[in-house]
């Protein structure tokens, strides 16, 4: 395997894979978000729990490549208690990051995990698959702020990138 690769499948990468988090299904859903990746198949459903303005647990159901379930698996891992603010500026973090645009990543140990994804960058097709999660998620907490509970939305990584 080339080193690229060897950088894209990191450890990390693939222990979000082989045991993604966010896999238990929540007690009480307040948004439900599903996405869809054309470009490969991936498919996800994001649900999250609310109280008030802080994400209280959330579920990811992916089906598709070790990038795209690993990172649902990270989003799972650090969403999770955080104001929809802090949601959306870590989600912005992780486009900009992928992207390759100018970001400052945080020196934060949530972020450790994240970081990992930077080396999707070098492979320009998967970067959809990095997004899916994300942008999913963000359209669910769009559709919860504009409409409060049991709101549902869609999402493709064509509005995404």
């Amino acid at each position: 395997m080339s080193t690229s690769l060897d950088d894209m499948y990191r450890e990390i990468i693939m222990d979000h894979f082989r045991s993604p988090r966010g896999k238990t299904p929540l007690e009480k859903t307040d948004a439900s978000s599903e996405g869809m990746n054309p470009s490969c198949g991936d498919e996800i459903q994001v649900d999250f729990s609310a109280d008030k303005d802080i994400l209280t647990d959330v579920h990811v159901n992916c089906k598709g490549c070790a990038i795209s379930v690993a990172s649902g698996s990270m989003l799972a891992e650090t969403v999770k208690g955080k104001s929809f603010d802090q949601v959306l500026r870590i989600a912005e973090i992780v486009k900009k990051m992928l992207k390759g645009e100018e970001v400052e990543i945080p020196d934060d140990p949530e972020f450790e995990d994240l970081s990992a994804l930077q080396g999707v960058r070098q492979f320009p097709v998967r970067i959809k698959c990095a997004l899916l999660a994300w942008v999913t998620l963000v359209e669910g907490v769009k559709k919860y702020k504009e409409g409060g509970a049991d709101t549902a939305g869609a999402a493709t990584t064509e509005d995404g990138v």
